[in-house]
């Protein structure tokens, strides 16, 4: 699903116009045109603004069935000791460019070590 087509389906489909759009979020309407025609893509936070500005919720930005989709089942990890423990704890607090950060480093660090030696 190409987000934009999507917002611009909505869109029309509430009778608004991009100026509607422009005034109802504060985004300018050259912005709203381009997120529309696939030129750039939005932010999270862009998209709440845009799905108020609808009177719609978030997640009926991406999905178009009758109702509100179901949550799928997430295994739950079971933490083994205190280690596990206090890492996880220490990642939560940590800001969300430093997690990204860590995650790519410890898979890098896991590919590493499954490589075969030279």
């Amino acid at each position: 699903m190409e987000i934009g087509q999507r917002l611009r389906e909505l869109r029309e489909s509430k009778g608004l116009s991009q100026g509607h759009i422009e005034k109802r979020t504060g985004l300018f309407r050259c912005y709203v045109s381009r997120v529309e025609c696939g030129h750039t893509t939005p932010s999270i936070d862009t998209l709440e603004k845009w799905a108020k500005a609808l009177d719609l919720e978030l997640y009926q930005l991406f999905f178009a069935g009758p109702a509100e989709p179901r949550a799928p089942k997430v295994e739950r990890i079971t933490l083994r000791g205190n280690y596990e423990k206090n890492l996880v704890k220490l990642l939560r607090e940590l800001p969300h460019h430093y997690q990204e950060m860590l995650v790519v480093l410890a898979r890098k660090m896991v590919k590493q070590q499954k490589e075969p030696a030279r």
